[in-house]
């Protein structure tokens, strides 16, 4: 009879944790699929080509083009799903060998630091003191030749004019009237055949895209903080908003009151005689 463990008993224990949880791509698609978006909308949302992100949700990077770039599409589509990526990006370094050492600038900087400057004449200074010269001369000549004119008129007897004003100094402009904002005129002058379409992007960044009723794209890219765009169509402009929440609309003269909430995609078409969601 023997006395002691089973060979059941000294079996390694199992380390369930690493099984646990689910591979990269593996927690996009299910963060994907959470978020109601198919591969379509996060190709949309993020300009990562369809391709590339069937690959990374299968946990195949080789199509990204290197550990750099396969950490950007990780860091991408999972803000894109609302999910945090630094866990993400963490697993990928574990599974690819870690995140390379930066390379070291001091040797660099003290080569350059040490190397001795060639320094050559200073024709921006020569040309500036030319031009002082020769400005310096034409006025001398215009209030010499000024005093002159006025000192042979009052021997003369003539009566010299008043409230003659003083030459203007050369180069003086007179400023510019201010230009009104292109987009803004394009609002108030909205003309009542066609539809007008503001978008502006006044809390935050957001990517948008405009079609005309023929479906040719008018626009379709990143719109930043601060920025605005004004698309025009004879019947119909079709919207696609990234970040619905950061966008303000102004549709034929008039804005858009809806209440987008952050991060939604929405999807518009404004006609003639809008302000209408469609």
């Amino acid at each position: 009879m023997s006395i002691g463990n089973s060979p059941e008993d000294e079996r390694p224990f199992e380390d369930v944790s690493e099984e646990a949880r689910p591979s990269i791509g593996r927690a996009l698609q299910q963060a994907r699929i959470a978020a109601g978006m198919t591969v379509d909308d996060i190709s949309t949302a993020t300009r990562v080509r369809i391709a590339i992100v069937h690959a990374i949700e299968a946990d195949d990077f080789t199509s990204c083009g290197g550990d750099v770039y396969a950490r950007g599409h990780i860091r991408t589509l999972a803000r894109a799903v609302r999910l945090d990526p630094e866990p993400l990006i963490a697993q990928y370094d574990a599974e690819h060998g870690g995140r390379p050492a930066p390379t070291s600038a001091a040797p660099l900087f003290e080569a350059e630091r040490i190397r001795p400057e060639r320094r050559g004449p200073n024709w921006t200074a020569a040309m500036v003191a030319a031009i002082v010269v020769v400005i310096g001369f034409v006025g001398f000549t215009m209030v010499k030749g000024g005093d002159e004119g006025g000192t042979a008129s009052v021997a003369e007897g003539a009566t010299p004019a008043t409230g003659t004003s003083a030459p203007a100094a050369p180069g003086t402009k007179k400023p510019a009237d201010p230009k009104p904002d292109p987009t803004d005129s394009a609002i108030a002058a909205a003309p009542q055949d066609k539809v007008t379409v503001q978008v502006s992007a006044p809390n935050g960044r957001s990517w948008i895209s405009a079609k005309d009723h023929n479906g040719q794209i008018l626009f379709d890219g990143l719109l930043e903080q601060g920025e605005s765009r004004t698309f025009q169509d004879s019947s119909r402009i079709d919207l696609v908003l990234g970040d619905a929440g950061a966008i303000q609309l102004h549709v034929n003269g008039k804005e858009i009151q809806d209440d987008f909430r952050p991060g939604a995609v929405e999807r518009l078409t404004y006609t003639k005689g809008d302000p209408e969601v469609g």
